[in-house]
């Protein structure tokens, strides 16, 4: 079984999509690695730092995104015969083993959402709609990924900053978490916040089946230096005394302005600018993760 990972924090801006894709590519283009990277995040960062405006807009037109599948379960058609395996792009960035299953800037609709489920509740006679939720929001990315989990060593998604369904959906059908960060003060309360969120998450779930969901571990994604390294270090010592020290990776990725550069060209900074600082620090950074794993 493949290695489902979510990378998320309830704060945006922090580097999700950054660490995401760069950790991917590096897991294929470096270690061998079959990696799917899923984009649950409707601003679609993860799908545009690996595919063109131009490739995503053909892409959508045919329906080859996460919201076919979406669709298919939230309003069942049985005209729709695409599976997950038609819609993965392969190949992506030219990296073999390296594909993405395209998130869309229109994934969902909540209020369709409650109507199926509200509808489910009066079918099933059930009195308690709480509980409907809770195991469609358990099972909704689970059964996405089941048909292609055994096809993956990693299965890496990008999850929307707050709490909405999917990344609730999204946490509750992985292994691990990655908690990317800045050393800034708003990005440590989304980090309490996720640790607070994920623990009620696995309260609610307790019911049903536990969720065996553990923290990988913190990766600081440095967006400064200079005249404010000395704070950005006291921000990190407040992390570190909130986290067990194996909870912490040891490599962070530094400023580097080619990070930025590489997202305008649609790839990750490993592929498009592989000598600069950024892209020898993601390397780094996928070493140490492969260690923290069983």
């Amino acid at each position: 079984m493949g290695i489902v990972i979510s990378t998320v924090n309830m704060k945006g801006g922090v580097g999700k999509t950054t660490l995401t894709v760069n950790l991917a590519t590096c897991l294929a283009k470096n270690h061998g690695k079959r990696v799917l990277v899923l984009d649950l995040d409707a601003q679609i960062s993860a799908t545009l730092s690996l595919m063109s405006p131009h490739d995503f807009a053909k892409t959508r037109k045919k329906r080859k995104t996460l919201t076919y599948l979406l669709d298919s379960i939230i309003q069942p058609n049985p005209y729709n015969k695409l599976t997950i395996h038609d819609l993965i792009c392969p190949s992506i960035c030219n990296v073999e083993g390296l594909e993405l299953l395209p998130g869309d800037i229109e994934l969902y609709d909540e209020y369709l959402v409650s109507e199926m489920l509200h509808k489910q509740a009066i079918e099933q006679n059930a009195t308690d709609f709480e509980k409907i939720w809770n195991y469609f929001e358990r099972i909704l990315i689970q059964d996405i990924l089941d048909p292609v989990r055994n096809e993956y060593d990693f299965i890496i998604m990008d999850c929307a900053p707050g709490y909405n369904l999917l990344t609730r959906s999204g946490i509750a059908a992985s292994d691990y978490y990655l908690l990317p960060a800045r050393p800034e003060p708003l990005s440590i309360v989304g980090m309490q916040l996720l640790e607070r969120r994920i623990a009620k998450l696995k309260e609610s779930h307790q019911a049903e089946d536990e969720l065996n969901i553990h923290l990988l571990g913190v990766v600081f994604i440095l967006s400064g230096g200079g005249l404010l390294s000395r704070y950005y270090q006291q921000v990190m010592k407040r992390v570190r005394e909130d986290f067990e020290p194996h909870h912490l990776f040891q490599n962070s990725i530094p400023m580097d302005v080619n990070v930025a550069k590489a997202v305008d060209m649609f790839m990750p900074v490993v592929i498009g600018m592989p000598g600069s600082s950024g892209a020898k620090a993601f390397a780094k950074l996928t070493e140490e993760f492969l260690t923290k794993l069983p």
